[in-house]
């Protein structure tokens, strides 16, 4: 889709959206435009009852004295409460409303009582109209023409279309990094596998990230057994990427430093999984995926930091092979793992990766991400993410941003307690606990491997894929993280 921003005018054809305040109240280009052609809207709005809330849609078709095919009141809600995240949502239902339409406009005014300008609120209206209009239906080839979006171009009408059209750029390349991780935690295991990834994961070398990947010879040249033991089971070998974007003004600057799960498919290994819903294991890696998005997105927009983004890719597959129930593995740490039970994989390909990181790098910190448990699911559902950290500044960082993008943490607990429900009788450490507290404890063992490091562990099981749509999200891979991610880093971490 075509974004485009154009001073103040009404669209000769095609499409054109108007926002209306909770109340019935008209924004000034609608009131305008409902003027010019004898009340229409205005009626319109009386006649369905329609209020104005956040979001809230209704047509008007063929509207008398214009050539427009129809008018689409769209709800801002209260002014008092309108900021960024609400001009997304707004954006976000506007192209819902206007998918189906071959050309359309949206015509911005500045929000009363807002903090925002009107360039400003065009811009996110943009970006969310842009998150919205994500879709994956590449082996759907049976679809007909009237189920297809056909909206090819958006023109968004403000007062000041240059300044929107820069505040929109860096949102743009947002949009894009939220695209690229959507996709890859769409695609199916059979098209997404480790070197497949890695494949996908190089084409940021085209945005400037460079891009290097260990193959399993050199990663046991490293002495990773916890990752290689995980992967031994698939015909699918493991790869380790590491992408490096140098965007800060000395470019020997400390890094910041993402490390993303990727389990391109779980079977649970020799511990396997139940066979109803094996198929979301396809999005075991949507950690790496929000990591390789959020690497295109701060490569995208120039952002002015030195940031690394570490991948882990396994297949977790059961085989005459496979790791068993009670092996012992030596991670790269030199700390020895009994594996008690082969479906909690995810923290042993991160024991390794993140040791790498925090050796090679020396990050001012870790964030890692991953569809870790289902016991965070149980505990906070598909609202929040898990938060576990060692470090409580950036704890609340974190917590902010989740807040300012949307998407949001939940802290929970690490505690000495806990860390002993790891102790192993026969290794240095053992992957389970005694079954409860389950997303606790794959933190605890998951901090075992960070050496001190300022670090925050994300279980992002609950939150990476979405059965429905919302405002900015379509069904689907949900890139939960990228957005996050980019904000702590945009506030905190980037050269003035």
């Amino acid at each position: 889709m075509d974004i485009s921003f154009a001073e103040p005018s009404v669209p000769e054809s095609g499409a054109v959206v108007v926002g209306v305040f909770v109340g019935g109240k008209l924004a000034p280009s609608g009131a305008q435009l409902d003027k010019r052609i004898g009340g229409a809207l205005s009626r319109a709005i009386a006649a369905s009852q329609f209020k104005g809330k956040k979001g809230e849609t209704r047509d008007v078709l063929a509207p008398p004295r214009t050539k427009l095919d129809r008018v689409v009141l769209l709800g801002l809600g209260d002014p008092d409460s309108f900021d960024l995240l609400a001009a997304q949502a707004v954006g976000g239902a506007a192209y819902a409303a206007l998918a189906k339409a071959q050309a359309a406009a949206i015509l911005v005014d500045p929000v009363p009582g807002s903090m925002l300008d009107a360039p400003e609120t065009a811009a996110n209206i943009a970006f969310g109209a842009t998150l919205r209009a994500y879709r994956f239906d590449k082996y759907r080839t049976k679809l007909k023409a009237e189920d297809k979006p056909r909206l090819k171009r958006l023109a968004i009408h403000v007062k000041g279309a240059p300044a929107a059209r820069k505040a929109f750029a860096p949102l743009g390349e947002l949009a894009a990094g939220v695209y690229v991780t959507r996709d890859l935690v769409s695609e199916p295991a059979n098209i997404i596998y480790p070197v497949s990834f890695a494949e996908r994961a190089m084409a940021l070398r085209k945005v400037g990230v460079s891009v290097e990947v260990l193959d399993e010879k050199k990663m046991a040249k490293l002495g990773m057994g916890a990752l290689l033991g995980v992967a031994q089971g698939s015909a699918h070998k493991p790869r380790l990427v590491i992408m490096r974007w140098n965007g800060a003004a000395r470019r020997d600057a400390q890094p910041v430093a993402f490390v993303g799960k990727g389990v391109t498919f779980d079977t649970g290994g020799i511990s396997i999984k139940p066979a109803n819903n094996m198929w979301d294991m396809k999005w075991d890696m949507a950690g790496a995926g929000a990591v390789v998005g959020l690497m295109r997105a701060l490569a995208g927009r120039k952002a002015k930091v030195n940031a690394i983004g570490v991948i882990a890719l396994v297949e977790n597959m059961p085989s005459s092979t496979a790791q068993r129930p009670g092996d012992i593995v030596t991670s790269m740490s030199g700390q020895t793992i009994e594996v008690l039970n082969t479906d909690a994989e995810g923290r042993l390909i991160l024991a390794d990766a993140l040791w790498y990181t925090q050796d090679r790098f020396k990050p001012r910190f870790m964030v890692n991400l991953a569809t870790l448990t289902g016991a965070i699911i149980v505990a906070l559902g598909g609202v929040h993410a898990g938060l576990f950290s060692n470090n409580d500044d950036l704890s609340e960082k974190l917590i902010a941003a989740g807040k300012a993008s949307e998407e949001l943490l939940w802290r929970m607990p690490l505690a000495d307690a806990y860390d002993k429900l790891i102790d192993s009788d026969a290794a240095d450490v053992k992957n389970i606990g005694d079954g409860g507290a389950g997303s606790i404890t794959g933190a605890q063992f998951i901090q075992r491997f960070v050496n001190n490091v300022p670090w925050a562990h994300l279980d992002i099981a609950g939150v990476a894929w979405s059965k429905k749509d919302t405002p900015t999200v379509p069904k689907g891979g949900t890139s939960f993280g990228v957005r996050l991610l980019n904000q702590l880093v945009a506030d905190h971490y980037e050269d003035a």
